[in-house]
């Protein structure tokens, strides 16, 4: 079976730019940083820019669930 899922691994791809993960989510690129603004999508503040843990986003959306510690 082919892994179908569009987000990138987080250990080749540490970061996305909001553009790209609006992208991924289906989303536009004015909705996208709304989202990071809100506090709604995560993102990390380098200078500048804004970038999208690929790992945050990834869990965001249910793809790598972690397991709470008893």
């Amino acid at each position: 079976m082919t892994n179908i899922n569009p987000i990138p691994d987080p250990a080749t791809r540490p970061t996305l730019t909001v553009t790209e993960a609006g992208s991924l989510l289906g989303i536009g690129r004015n909705a996208a940083y709304d989202g990071v603004r809100s506090g709604e999508i995560p993102s990390i503040r380098v200078g500048r820019r804004f970038l999208v843990p690929t790992a945050a986003l990834r869990r965001l959306l249910g793809f790598d669930q972690t397991e709470p510690a008893a």
